[in-house]
C-alpha cells in the first residue's frame, strides 16, 4: 500500500513526512487527504511502502482545546478568592483520542506511548507514567518527559495540565498512590487515598498479577461528564466520586466513592491489561469492573455492607432489559454514537449480575481460578467473549483428587446419585460457553413459571417482556435454578436447559422459593395459588426468608403485574407486610415499586387515587420513620436507610417530618449556614427549606460557596423541588450556561425537575428547545443524553404524550431519531399507558378497602 489511514477528528494537519530506518532524517513529504465524516485521514506516499520495513511517520498538526467533555478539553474552577483558574484534561474513551493526536484509535491497536508536555512553571503535568526528566526551555516554559508506557489501547492514554495539589502513600506492594485535586479541596482527598491503597493491594493479591506500573494517580476533575475513567496509571474522577469531607459528606457519599475507586482500579486488570477486541464486547470491561466492586469492597470495607446494594443493580438492569428496545450484552456496533450507546445498564449492571450468577453456579473458587487463568493468559492482549468462557471451563475441570469434595457442592461430579440435582451438570464437565451464550448473545431474560402439584414441581420458561402478556420469541436460556422450601433451607440446584421440566421433591411442602438470594438473573411466577403461602409467610414470619429473598419477591410480584400474570391487588397484598420490615433492601425495594406508580398518577393528575396512594405509602413506613433518630449514628446501611426515609417522609408531606425539618432549617438559616447539621438529614432539611422563596434563595447562596462543595448534590435536589416554574426554568438555563451550576450536573438536574409536578412539562420543553446544544456538549449516544431522554419522559402515560415524544424525535432524522434511548422512552410510555388502562380501577378499589 502507499496509504496510511489514521483516525483524526477536528485536527488541523499542516503536513506529514515518512522516514525509513537508515534513510534521510527529513523524510519524504506525504499528501494529506481528510475524510471528516469517517473521522479519518489518509497519508499518501509517492510510492508503495515495502512490507517488513520500519518507517517513522511525523505529523505536524494543531487543534483547539475541546469545549465538550471529551478529547483534550478545558475545565475551570474558582479559587477561594474568586479567581477563575483553567486546566486541561483528557477523556478519550471510547473514540476521542483522535481529537488529541492522529492515531489508530481502536482498542485492538495496542502500542506504547512516549509523551512530552510543555507547560508554564506554575503548572503541573501528569500522564499515565511518571516524569523521567523536566527541561527548562525558557524561564516561562518547562518540558516534561514521561516514561514510555506499557502496551495499551489509545483510549487509555491520559494527560492533565493543572495547578493541582496532591497527597501520596505507598501500597504494601510498593506502588506510589496519589490523589490530585484543586488546592482548596486537598483536605477531602484522604479517604479516597486510604481506600485506593487497600483496594490496589486487594486486587494484586486476588488476581495474583502485580500492578505493572510504578504509580497510580487518582485525579478529581472539576468538569467531568461520567463518574470516572480508568486511564492506566492516571484514573480521573468527577469531584463527587473522589472527594470526601469527614465533617459534611453523607454515608451514601462514602459508599459511592469506595465503589467508584474499586471500579476504576479493577479496570487496571479488566480492560487495561486485558482488553476487549472491539466495543461489541464492552461488557468484558464494564460488567467485570462492576462485579469486582462488590467482590473487593465486601473484603476491604466490610462495614459498608456493599452486598445490600447488589440486587438494586440487577433490578435496574432488568427494568431496561425487559423492554423490546433492549439489546444483547454482546452487540455489533460500528459508528461512534452506537459505540457510546453500549455504555449502559445492560453492559454494566446486567454484565455484573450474570457474572454473579456464574460465580454462584461454578462456586467462588472455580470462578476465581478461571479469572486468574484468563488474565494471565491474555495479558497485554485483546479478547472476545469465548476466551473468557474457555478459561472458566478449563478451571471447572476438577482434578481427580478433588472429585469427591466437588461432588458435595454439586459441580463437575464424577458419579451422580439419581436426584433432581443430577440435572445440574448431568455428570459432564460444565460447558460454560453453552450456558453463557444464552445470556450474552440474546437480549432480555427468562420468566420461570412454577406450578406445584403434590411433590411434582412443573417448570416452564419464556422470554419476559414488558407490556407483552406472553412472549412469542424463541429465546431459550440455560438457567441455574436454586430453591429452598418450607421443609428445608438447604439450597437445592437445578440447571434448566429446556422450555419445560419437572422437579420431584422428597415430600410435599407448604411453600417453595426459587432464585435464592436472587443470585440468578431471572424472575419467577408461582402459578395457581403459589403466591398465597409466600404472602402469608411474609405477613406472619417474614424473617424466615433472607432480606435479599424478600426484596426479590417484592420486585417479582410487581413485574408480573406488567404482563397480566397477576392482578395489581395481589402485588399490593404482598406490600402490606412492609409495616413490619426494617431492613434496607426490602424497604427500599418496596419504595422503588410503589413510588413510580404514585408518580404515574401524579403526572397524569389522577387526584383522588393519587392522594390515597400517597397516604397508603406514608402509613406503610410510618412506624419505621418515627423510629429514626435525626443524627448520623448507626451502621452504614442504617444511615443510608435513615437518609432515604426522612427525605421520603418530607417529600410525601408526613407532618411530624415536615415540622422537624422546618425547625432544623430555620435554625440552620439563622446561623447563616454555620450550624452543623447531621449529614444524613440534610437532604430532608434542604428539600423542606427550598419550599419557601426565602429558603430557596438562601440555599442557592450557600450552593455557590466553596465550603458547601460536598453538599452540592443535596442542594441541587432541594432546589429542583421548588413549586415556582420561574425558579425551575432558571436552574435549567444556568445548568446549560455552566457558570453557577456546572453543565456536568445538567442531566441529573433535568431529571430531578421532571420528577417535580411543577417541572414535568418544563423539563420536556427545555430538552426539545436545547437539544442541539446538549448533543454537542454531551455527545450523541452518551449515557448523559440517554439519562435525559428516558428520565424526562419516564412517567408519561397518555397517548397525547406518546405522540408528542414520537413527533419530536422523528423530526430529528439521523441526529437522534435512531437512538436506542428514544426507543426505550417510547417503549416505557407505551407500557405506562397499558399499565394505567389495566390497573387504575382495581388500584382504586384496593386502596378504598385497605386503609391502614
Amino acid at each position: 500500500t502507499s496509504a496510511v489511514i489514521l483516525h483524526s477528528k477536528w485536527l488541523n494537519i499542516s503536513g506529514a513526512t515518512l522516514g525509513e530506518a537508515g534513510g534521510p532524517a527529513a523524510g519524504l513529504p506525504l499528501r494529506v487527504l481528510e475524510e471528516p465524516r469517517r473521522e479519518q485521514v489518509a497519508l499518501l506516499a509517492a510510492r508503495p511502502l515495502r512490507p517488513g520495513h520500519r518507517y517513522t511517520l511525523r505529523i505536524h498538526y494543531s487543534a483547539q482545546l475541546s469545549r465538550s467533555f471529551h478529547g483534550f478539553y478545558k475545565s475551570t474552577y474558582r479559587s477561594r478568592e474568586g479567581e477563575l483558574r483553567v486546566l486541561a484534561v483528557t477523556q478519550f474513551e471510547p473514540t476521542a483520542a483522535r481529537m488529541a493526536f492522529p492515531c489508530f484509535d481502536e482498542p485492538a491497536f495496542k502500542a506504547t506511548f512516549s509523551i512530552r508536555i510543555r507547560r508554564e512553571p506554575k503548572h503541573l503535568a501528569l500522564s499515565n507514567m511518571p516524569v523521567v526528566k523536566s527541561v527548562n526551555l525558557t524561564p516561562w516554559l518547562v518540558e516534561d518527559h514521561f516514561d514510555t508506557t506499557v502496551r495499551m489501547s489509545t483510549y487509555l492514554v491520559a494527560f492533565i495540565v493543572s495547578d493541582f495539589k496532591s497527597i501520596s502513600k505507598m501500597s504494601s506492594h510498593g506502588v506510589k498512590i496519589s490523589v490530585y485535586t484543586v488546592p482548596e479541596k486537598i483536605s477531602q482527598a484522604e479517604y479516597a487515598l486510604e481506600a485506593a491503597v487497600k483496594l490496589l493491594d486487594f486486587y494484586e493479591d486476588y488476581f495474583s498479577i502485580p500492578y505493572p506500573l510504578p504509580k497510580q494517580d487518582l485525579a478529581a476533575i472539576p468538569d467531568f461528564q461520567s463518574g470516572a475513567m480508568e486511564n492506566w496509571g492516571l484514573t480521573t474522577y468527577r469531584e463527587s466520586s473522589l472527594l470526601y469531607d469527614r465533617e459534611k459528606s453523607s454515608s451514601f457519599s462514602k459508599l459511592w466513592i469506595t465503589r467508584v475507586v474499586a471500579h476504576e482500579l479493577a479496570h487496571q486488570w479488566f480492560g487495561n491489561l486485558v482488553t476487549m477486541e472491539w466495543w461489541n464486547d464492552l461488557w468484558l470491561n464494564e460488567g467485570f469492573a462492576k462485579f469486582m466492586e462488590f467482590v473487593s469492597v465486601s473484603v476491604t470495607h466490610p462495614e459498608l455492607r456493599i452486598e445490600d446494594y447488589f440486587l438494586r443493580r440487577c433490578f435496574d438492569a432488568m427494568a431496561m432489559d425487559a423492554l423490546n428496545s433492549s439489546h444483547p450484552i454482546s452487540t455489533p456496533v460500528e459508528d461512534p454514537a452506537a459505540i457510546l450507546e453500549m455504555f449502559d445498564d445492560v453492559s454494566y449492571d446486567k454484565g455484573s449480575c450474570i457474572l454473579n450468577m456464574l460465580k454462584d453456579y461454578l462456586t467462588g473458587d472455580v470462578f476465581k481460578a478461571g479469572l486468574v487463568n484468563y488474565l494471565q493468559k491474555y495479558s497485554y492482549q485483546n479478547t472476545k467473549n469465548e476466551d473468557l468462557w474457555d478459561s472458566l471451563t478449563n478451571a471447572s475441570i476438577c482434578p481427580e483428587a478433588d472429585a469427591e469434595k466437588s461432588e458435595q457442592q454439586g459441580f463437575c461430579r464424577r458419579s451422580q446419585q439419581p436426584s433432581s440435582s443430577a440435572h445440574w451438570t448431568q455428570g459432564k464437565t460444565i460447558d460454560v460457553k453453552a450456558v453463557m451464550d444464552t445470556w450474552t448473545l440474546q437480549k432480555g431474560f427468562p420468566l420461570v413459571t412454577v406450578t406445584v402439584r403434590g411433590k411434582n414441581v412443573h417448570l416452564q420458561q419464556e422470554h419476559y417482556m414488558k407490556g407483552v402478556e406472553s412472549s412469542s420469541t424463541e429465546s431459550l436460556w440455560h438457567i441455574p435454578l436454586t430453591y429452598i422450601t418450607s421443609k428445608s433451607d438447604t439450597v437445592q440446584r437445578f440447571l434448566m436447559t429446556t422450555r419445560a421440566d419437572v422437579l420431584i421433591l422428597p415430600e410435599e411442602v407448604e411453600w417453595i422459593k426459587f432464585n435464592v438470594d436472587m443470585n440468578g438473573y431471572y424472575i419467577v411466577h408461582y402459578a395457581g395459588e403459589g403466591w398465597d403461602p409466600l404472602i402469608s409467610l411474609l405477613r406472619d414470619n417474614h424473617t424466615v426468608l433472607s432480606s435479599s429473598d424478600r426484596a426479590n419477591l417484592i420486585n417479582n410480584v410487581f413485574q408480573l403485574v406488567s404482563t397480566k400474570k397477576l392482578p395489581i391487588s395481589r402485588a399490593l397484598d404482598l406490600t402490606l407486610y412492609l409495616q413490619q420490615e426494617t431492613q434496607i433492601m426490602p424497604v427500599l425495594q418496596g419504595m422503588h415499586e410503589l413510588i413510580p406508580i404514585y408518580r404515574l398518577m401524579e403526572t397524569r393528575g389522577v387526584d383522588g387515587t393519587n392522594q390515597q396512594l400517597k397516604e397508603y405509602l406514608v402509613r406503610l413506613f410510618r412506624e419505621l420513620i418515627d423510629h429514626q433518630s435525626w443524627s448520623d449514628e448507626g451502621s452504614s446501611s442504617q444511615r443510608l436507610l435513615r437518609s432515604q426515609l426522612l427525605l421520603f417522609a418530607c417529600l410525601y408531606h408526613y407532618q411530624p417530618c415536615l415540622d422537624k425539618a422546618s425547625r432544623y432549617f430555620t435554625r440552620w438559616q439563622q446561623s447563616n449556614g454555620t450550624l452543623s447539621l447531621p449529614a444524613d438529614v440534610k437532604p430532608a432539611v434542604y428539600a423542606m427549606g427550598a419550599q419557601t422563596a426565602e429558603g430557596w434563595e438562601f440555599l442557592l447562596s450557600r450552593y455557590q460557596l466553596p465550603a458547601f462543595s460536598a453538599e452540592r448534590e443535596d442542594i441541587e435536589l432541594a432546589l429542583s423541588r421548588s413549586r415556582s416554574q420561574e425558579r425551575l426554568q432558571w436552574l435549567m438555563d444556568q445548568g446549560l450556561r455552566g457558570d453557577i451550576i456546572r453543565t456536568q450536573d445538567l442531566p441529573f438536574l433535568l431529571v430531578f425537575i421532571a420528577r417535580n409536578p411543577s417541572g414535568v412539562s418544563l423539563a420536556w420543553a427545555f430538552l426539545k428547545a436545547n437539544w442541539e446544544e446538549m448533543v454537542a456538549k454531551f455527545e450523541l449516544g452518551s449515557n448523559s443524553v440517554a439519562q435525559m431522554v428516558t428520565g424526562v419522559t419516564k412517567h408519561y402515560s397518555t397517548r397525547a404524550q406518546l405522540a408528542q415524544v414520537k413527533e419530536f424525535f422523528s423530526s430529528l432524522e439521523e441526529k437522534g431519531s435512531q437512538l436506542r434511548c428514544v426507543q426505550q422512552a417510547l417503549d416505557t410510555i407505551q407500557d405506562n399507558i397499558q399499565w394505567m388502562d389495566r390497573n387504575l380501577e382495581e388500584l382504586r378499589r384496593w386502596l378504598h378497602h385497605n386503609q391502614l
